[in-house]
C-alpha cells in the first residue's frame, strides 16, 4: 500500500488540531447545560401565615426527594417591595408561591400564577397577643373585646389579609372604629408579634400561625367566632417557572394528608380539598 504523502499527513494533523481547539472552547458548564439534568432546586415565595408549616414540610421534602428548596418570605399584600405581588411582577426567581387565597387569585388573574394549579393548604384564624408578663385582657366575647380595644393605649395589626379585615370590617362591626383607628398602626412586613414583644404596641392582632412563631408574647387566643375571619392560605405554580411539573409535585405534597399534623401544629387547620381556580 502506498504510504500517505507529507501533505495529507499535514492536513490530518491540522484537522485534528482544529477539532481539539474547538472542543477547548466549550466549557464544562456549557456542556452540562447542553445535557438535560434533573431539577436540583425549587424557589418558593411564601407569606408569614404559612411560613412555620412550610419550613418544617420543606425540610422533609428535601430529604425525601433531594431537591433543594430555596425560600423567600414576604407579605401577601401591601406596598413594601418585599410584598409577594411586587416580587412576581419583577419576575424574581420563583417556582411556587404561597399566600392568602385572595391575593393568589389576583396573581392568577394577572397571569403571574397558573390558575389550574391554585390549591388551598390551610385555614387561618385571627388571634390577639400582648407582651409576655403584661396584664392579660379579656377578648372572649364581642363585648369584652370592645372594652379591651377601647382601654388599650396602642393597637397593632398587619398590612396583610387579617389587618385589612380588622381595620375595615371588625372595628366597624364593634362600633369602635372612630376611637381605635387613631391609636392603631398597620404594620408592613414586620410580624405584629415582634412589635408587641418590643413594647411598641399594647395589643396586637394577626393570624394565629404567625403569632405562634414569635417569642416574648402571650397569645390571648382567637377573637370571638362571630367576628372571626377565616383566611385560606393557598399555593400555586408561578406562570413563568421553568419547572412546572416539579412545582406541581411540591404543591401536591403540601396539600396531602402527610402534611396535616405539621399544618395543625403551626396553628392552621388543613384544607382538605383542592380549591377551584
Amino acid at each position: 500500500m502506498k504510504p500517505p504523502s507529507r501533505s495529507s499527513t499535514r492536513r490530518r494533523a491540522l484537522g485534528l488540531g482544529l477539532l481539539v481547539g474547538i472542543a477547548s472552547l466549550v466549557t464544562p458548564a456549557q456542556a452540562r447545560e447542553a445535557t438535560p439534568v434533573a431539577v436540583r432546586e425549587l424557589h418558593v415565595v411564601t407569606s408569614g401565615g404559612f411560613t412555620a408549616a412550610f419550613e418544617a414540610l420543606a425540610d422533609r421534602y428535601q430529604r425525601a426527594t433531594g431537591i433543594r428548596i430555596v425560600t423567600e418570605h414576604g407579605p401577601s399584600m401591601g406596598e413594601t417591595p418585599q410584598a409577594i405581588p411586587h416580587r412576581l411582577a419583577r419576575h424574581e426567581d420563583a417556582d411556587v408561591v404561597i399566600l392568602a387565597r385572595s391575593g393568589l387569585d389576583k396573581l392568577a388573574a394577572q397571569d403571574l400564577v397558573a390558575p389550574a394549579t391554585v390549591t388551598d393548604l390551610g385555614l387561618s384564624k385571627i388571634a390577639a397577643a400582648v407582651k409576655a408578663g403584661a396584664p392579660v385582657p379579656n377578648i372572649a366575647t364581642p363585648d369584652a373585646l370592645r372594652s379591651t380595644l377601647l382601654n388599650a393605649k396602642s393597637v397593632a395589626w398587619s398590612d396583610s389579609a387579617s389587618g385589612v379585615y380588622i381595620q375595615s370590617t371588625m372595628l366597624e362591626r364593634l362600633g369602635v372604629a372612630d376611637q381605635v383607628r387613631p391609636k392603631g398602626t398597620m404594620i408592613p412586613a414586620t410580624p405584629v408579634g415582634r412589635i408587641v414583644a418590643e413594647g411598641k404596641a399594647e395589643i396586637g392582632f394577626q393570624q394565629l400561625s404567625e403569632l405562634k412563631a414569635v417569642k416574648g408574647i402571650r397569645i390571648l387566643g382567637l377573637i370571638p367566632e362571630s367576628l372571626q375571619k377565616v383566611t385560606p392560605f393557598s399555593a400555586g405554580v408561578v406562570a413563568y417557572s421553568p419547572h412546572q411539573a416539579e412545582a406541581r409535585a411540591l404543591i401536591a405534597y403540601l396539600a396531602s394528608p402527610k402534611a396535616y399534623p405539621i399544618i395543625r401544629a403551626s396553628g392552621l387547620e388543613p384544607a382538605s380539598q383542592r380549591a377551584e381556580p
